[in-house]
Parts: C-alpha cells; sequence; structure tokens
C-alpha cells in the first residue's frame, strides 16, 4: 500500500505534457479550414471537388499527413469571425491582406495578387474616374475589403454612395449588374476573370487602389506552430513551381476574353445543341468521359454544325479526318451521330495512351491536344520540355514547348519536325473555357438543391 502511495504522490508532482497546436492537429488526424463556394476558392469540378484553395488546403493537409475538414461561410463577413472564436483552424477564402484585418488575424505569406476592379454593364455609358460614379447604384459584398475601400473613397468623394449586401456574393452583384438592376460593383481581378465569361455583357471601367496580396488568416494567439507550417508549406510551393501549376489549373485559360466569341457560344447552347445533346451525352457515357467536355470539344470543332468542312478535308461536328474516321469505324463523317460517337472514342483513346505518369486535369488537356496536332507531335514538345528542365506531366510547361515545334532550330532536332504547335495550346484553352460556360449553363437550368448541412455547427450569436 505504501509502495502505491509513492507511486501517485510521484506522479501528482510530474508535469501535465504541453502539445503545440501543430501536435494537437497531426494527433487528431484532421485540419478544419473555413472558405466559400466560389470559382476562386472552391467549387465541384468534372473530377469532383476543385478550386484554388480548395488545392492548396489539401496539399498543406497531405504534407502534415492529416485529413481537412472544411467548413462554408454562408456570408462573406462570418469568415474572420468563425477563425477568431476558434471554429476553424484557419480561414482560406481568397482573403486580402489590409491593414484592418491584420489588427484582428495574422496573415501566412501570401500566394496571389489581385487589383480590385470597378464594374459596368456595356450597355451603359462606361464611366473613367471615381467622380463618374457620383449617385451611380452601386453595390458591395459586406465584410469584404471592397467595401473598405469604398469607405476610403467617400471621404474624398461626398456624393460617392454605396450599399453593402450582406446576403450576396460577387457572383450574384455581378448577375445584378448584367441584368442591370444596380449600376455598378467591385470584383478582384481573378475573380472577374473567371466570371466575364459568364456575363459577357460586363467590363472593366477602371482599377482602384493598390494591388492586393491574397494569403491565409490564423487566429492571434501565442502559438504559431500551425502558422509556420503554414508558411513554409507556401514557401516550399513557390518555389517549387507547383504554385504556379495550380494558377494555371485554374486561371490559364481565362486570361483572354472573346466577348463576340463568347455571346456566340451562349447562343448555340440554346439554338444548336438541343438538336445533339443526346448523342453527346450516350457517348460520353460510353466512353467514360464528361459528356460537356465532349461537347465543348465537338463546339472547338465545329461550332455544332454536322455539314461542316475544312479546307484540309476534315468534316463534320468532331472534324475526324479520312484516317481516322476509318480507326474508329466511322463510314459517314457528315451524320452527326457517328461523328460524334467517334470523336468520343477518339478522344478516349487518346486519354488512354497518355503516359501513366500524368496526372488528371494535365492527362486531359494534353489528350485534347494530340486530337488537334497528333499524339507525336505532343511527343515531341513533352521532350523539348525535359530537355528545358520543366515537367513534361504538367500542361502549363508542356503548352510552352508546343509552339517551339514551329520554330526549326527545334522542330530539326525532333523525331516527327514542324508543326503548328500554338494551335493545340489555343485549341485546348478555348475547349477548356467552353466547358466552363457550359457548365455554368447546365447548372443554371437545375432546380435549387437542399444544401447539405455544414459539419461543423456554428453558433450564430457567437459571432
Amino acid at each position: 500500500m505504501a509502495s502505491i502511495l509513492l507511486i501517485l504522490t510521484f506522479f501528482k508532482f510530474i508535469p501535465e505534457i504541453a502539445y503545440t497546436e501543430l501536435e494537437e492537429i497531426i494527433a487528431r488526424g484532421e485540419l478544419t479550414v473555413i472558405t466559400r463556394n466560389s470559382p476562386t476558392t472552391f467549387y465541384e469540378g468534372a473530377e469532383g471537388d476543385s478550386g484554388l484553395e480548395y488545392d492548396l488546403i489539401k496539399g498543406f493537409a497531405d504534407s502534415l499527413g492529416v485529413k481537412f475538414n472544411l467548413v462554408f461561410a454562408d456570408r462573406f463577413s462570418d469568415i474572420l469571425p468563425t477563425v477568431t472564436n476558434g471554429y476553424a483552424d484557419f480561414a482560406a477564402a481568397g482573403l486580402s491582406v489590409t491593414d484592418n484585418r491584420k489588427k484582428i488575424v495574422k496573415f501566412t505569406l501570401p500566394y496571389q495578387e489581385v487589383t480590385q476592379q470597378v464594374i459596368y454593364n456595356r450597355a451603359n455609358k462606361k464611366p473613367k474616374t471615381v467622380a463618374d460614379l457620383s449617385n451611380k447604384h452601386i453595390e458591395v459584398v459586406a465584410g469584404s475589403s471592397h467595401e473598405l475601400n469604398m469607405k476610403q473613397l467617400a471621404k474624398e468623394h461626398q456624393d460617392l454612395q454605396w450599399q453593402s449586401n450582406d446576403t450576396s456574393d460577387s457572383d450574384q452583384l455581378l448577375r445584378l449588374v448584367s441584368e442591370k438592376l444596380i449600376e455598378h460593383t467591385i470584383a478582384d481581378s481573378n475573380e472577374f476573370m473567371i466570371y466575364q465569361r459568364f456575363f459577357p455583357e460586363l467590363d472593366i471601367a477602371f482599377d482602384i487602389g493598390e494591388p492586393e496580396q491574397i494569403a491565409w488568416a490564423f487566429p492571434k494567439h501565442n502559438d504559431d506552430s500551425l502558422f509556420l507550417a503554414a508558411n513554409d508549406y507556401l514557401k516550399k510551393i513557390k518555389e517549387d513551381g507547383t504554385l504556379q501549376q495550380i494558377i494555371e489549373r485554374h486561371f490559364g485559360h481565362t486570361e483572354k476574353f472573346d466577348y463576340v466569341g463568347t455571346r456566340r457560344f451562349i447562343r448555340h447552347i440554346s439554338t444548336r445543341l438541343k438538336h445533339y445533346k443526346n448523342h453527346f451525352i450516350k457517348a460520353a457515357e460510353q466512353n467514360n468521359l464528361d459528356w460537356k467536355l465532349l461537347a465543348a470539344a465537338g463546339y472547338q470543332e465545329s461550332h455544332w454544325n454536322r455539314r461542316a468542312i475544312s479546307p484540309t478535308g476534315v468534316r463534320g461536328i468532331m472534324m475526324l479526318t479520312r484516317k481516322t474516321a476509318g480507326q474508329v469505324g466511322v463510314k459517314n463523317r457528315l451524320n452527326a451521330k457517328s461523328s460524334i460517337f467517334g470523336g468520343a472514342k477518339y478522344l478516349a483513346h487518346m486519354i488512354d495512351r497518355m503516359d501513366e505518369s500524368i496526372p488528371n486535369p494535365d492527362r486531359t488537356w494534353m489528350a485534347l491536344a494530340s486530337y488537334n496536332v497528333g499524339y507525336y507531335h505532343l511527343d515531341d514538345a513533352r521532350k523539348i520540355t525535359k530537355k528545358l528542365g520543366k515537367d513534361p506531366n504538367k500542361w502549363i510547361d508542356v503548352k510552352e514547348s508546343l509552339p517551339l515545334l514551329a520554330q526549326r532550330r527545334w522542330y530539326k532536332k525532333t523525331k516527327y519536325g514542324y508543326a503548328r504547335g500554338w494551335e493545340p495550346v489555343k485549341y485546348v484553352e478555348n475547349i477548356r473555357s467552353y466547358y466552363d460556360l457550359l457548365t455554368w449553363e447546365v447548372n443554371k437550368s437545375k432546380p435549387a438543391a437542399t444544401p447539405e448541412p455544414p459539419s461543423i455547427k456554428i453558433d450564430p450569436s457567437a459571432l
């Protein structure tokens, strides 16, 4: 009995082991991160969950060897309170670093830079200065850095008035401008670059303020272990090129906007696609493809014109060559169903033919490039990419090498010689844009789904 008392007395004076925040997260095996639904942060894509912030969060969680749990903010103004009140480990929601925000949270190293832009409807007169916004109907997202900028501008322009909208995100306010229900809103340059394709009536009036940096936001407390780990991760992916590859994946195809082409495509969705949609759906199912991707490729080929014929002799909706048509069993290339099913079979074959080491979505982009320029020319471009010290498995690097196939000093060193290598680059980027637009239009027509409750319950009174 005495020995037991002695042991208990001994353990009584052993201090409790203190774990760092990082150690606790690794022990429980999960990160909790608050974000928001947006094309620049998180969305459901063809390959499942996607988005710039999603990819960054996943990469960070993988580097720690833990899973991650996402909490979605109903309102932009909820994001930072959720972090400061301890309902999330940090926020990854496309947040701009501002002096006001730095008073309540601490920011990691930045991973993107954006500029705030005044947006207007092309049907209206373009404002050129802040003074031109006087007495206009302007709405901005409540709690955003846009609201902070408007407050600052109002000090210099007394006639400047606006409303802070607590129930709408940037995409909803852009839609209101598109529908002429409000005159202007403010959007970040990366967001508008994506949304402009969905709202082609909109354009940039002018930039306001200096470029802002985007970063993750952490609560302010004495334990910096998780914060420092996040900084180390962001620094590493910036230095090894992973960050640039992620940015290209989500924004690379949005850099050039074709107003006329976008309006034409949206019009053709309602006037032409309806005649061939079922063929695209069935052909895609048969070949394990996304029908919207197949339809986007068909539009790039022929603008969904079943009688299309090029000067080089390719023809039909999927613009098959005589040789390719023979390979996939198509006898009449001008028959819409035959062309679509043949094109689907050939695209699936190109995807299967890609090197197993190429991950998606890069695998799909390279397969589409092969559909356009040929497998062997793509292979030449991948070899050039490797010679240049870049990654032949990443589309962001290969698309820089493809145009070199048109330069003699490069193509003379390849096995298959000259090719108009700039064409497959434009071809793939166009299909990516058409795919995004088509997905947007299809989702618009769906009945609103009942959202699933978040995995973590947040007490609104605590925010």
